[in-house]
């Protein structure tokens, strides 16, 4: 108990008026940003956004009859009901986002729970949903990968819950996140590796990152499996978009795995200890790409790892032994620019 009370030394809480008072400001904040995000996805162009005709068209499909679509069942289902309720397509389109924005509020309140953090949950959201909009990769699951957009964040959560034995939570997120896009099941299938120690997980991640990129896992697969190198092969009605092995995006991600590492002795304990833990969740979130990464639009495997970056990035400044970096101020600000640089993203589809 001595212990946990050191750790606090020098950091003095604020008072519960001023505490209520970063309360309310946050929320008059927030609240302005998403619904300024929100018109900026929704009221998009049909043009901005790859599979955004794609959706528009099964959209107005469904509001006169049944279509065949590969559409997950939960994103069917939400679509069907949008469309036959008589919503116009910015309207649809504003749900989703919206919908995307609700999985934001969720995985920083999962994640913040997670790093153990009591006080300021609104201010590490504000933290959370600017470097959310920073983000290209944000940009995409918003208005290019939808549907696996929606997925990434119930991905990373279900993850989280089961890397803290919270077996119900792992199932309910993991059903979520399936009912909106297939491919959570194959992160959800690297969960058990949560349970080994983390030193032999970041073995295998180097192996895995090794045989990625050396193009043994794509011969590998291809010779094994060659319905699924088929598949994914296939994707995207066959485009040849970005496919063959990705050094690039490889070193990318294991740049962001390392960051918080180096980082971690910038953040206050024990924060920067649970902070180091969930580093164990984004190897796991990478395997995938490591595996499958060599396909059509491969970037896509990394979106639940992406999204989960700007969490952790968001942890740092939040619970950095820096007053600057954690200044509530600070963030807010950022939060605005951040809008900004939101629209000028979506408006010129800014993408990873």
């Amino acid at each position: 108990m001595a212990t946990h009370t050191a750790s606090y030394v020098g950091y003095s809480r604020p008072s519960n008026i001023t505490t209520n008072a970063r309360v309310i400001l946050s929320i008059i904040l927030l609240v302005p940003v998403f619904l300024f995000t929100d018109l900026v996805v929704g009221l998009r162009g049909i043009d901005v956004g790859s599979d955004t005709a794609v959706y528009a068209k099964v959209f107005s499909e469904l509001r006169n009859h049944l279509v065949e679509s590969r559409f997950e069942p939960g994103f069917l289902l939400l679509t069907r009901l949008l469309s036959g309720l008589g919503f116009s397509l910015q309207a649809y389109q504003c749900v989703l986002f919206g919908l995307l924005l609700v999985m934001v509020v969720l995985a920083s309140r999962r994640y913040f729970d997670y790093l153990g953090s009591s006080r300021g949950f609104f201010t590490f959201l504000s933290a959370s949903v600017m470097f959310m909009l920073f983000s290209p990769m944000f940009v995409n699951a918003s208005i290019n990968a939808v549907r696996q957009g929606l997925a990434s964040l119930p991905v990373f959560m279900a993850l989280l819950a089961f890397h803290q034995r919270q077996w119900r939570d792992f199932f309910i997120f993991g059903i979520v996140a399936t009912c909106f896009h297939y491919s959570s099941l194959v992160y959800l299938a690297c969960a058990p590796l949560l349970l080994i120690n983390l030193k032999f997980l970041r073995i295998a991640a180097i192996i895995g990152f090794i045989a990625y990129c050396s193009g043994l896992t794509l011969i590998v697969v291809r010779s094994a499996v060659p319905s699924l190198y088929d598949a994914v092969m296939d994707y995207e009605l066959g485009s040849k978009y970005k496919s063959g092995v990705r050094i690039d995006f490889a070193l990318f991600s294991i740049f962001w795995y390392l960051l918080p590492l180096f980082l971690s002795g910038l953040v206050r304990k024990p924060y920067s200890t649970r902070l180091k833990d969930s580093t164990a969740v984004y190897l796991v979130m990478l395997l995938p790409f490591f595996l499958l990464g060599w396909g059509n639009f491969s970037n896509r495997y990394l979106l639940s790892a992406y999204l989960a970056i700007s969490l952790m990035v968001a942890a740092i400044f939040f619970h950095s032994r820096l007053s600057m970096l954690r200044n509530p101020i600070l963030l807010r600000v950022g939060l605005i620019v951040s809008c900004a640089v939101f629209y000028y993203y979506v408006s010129n589809q800014v993408l990873v």
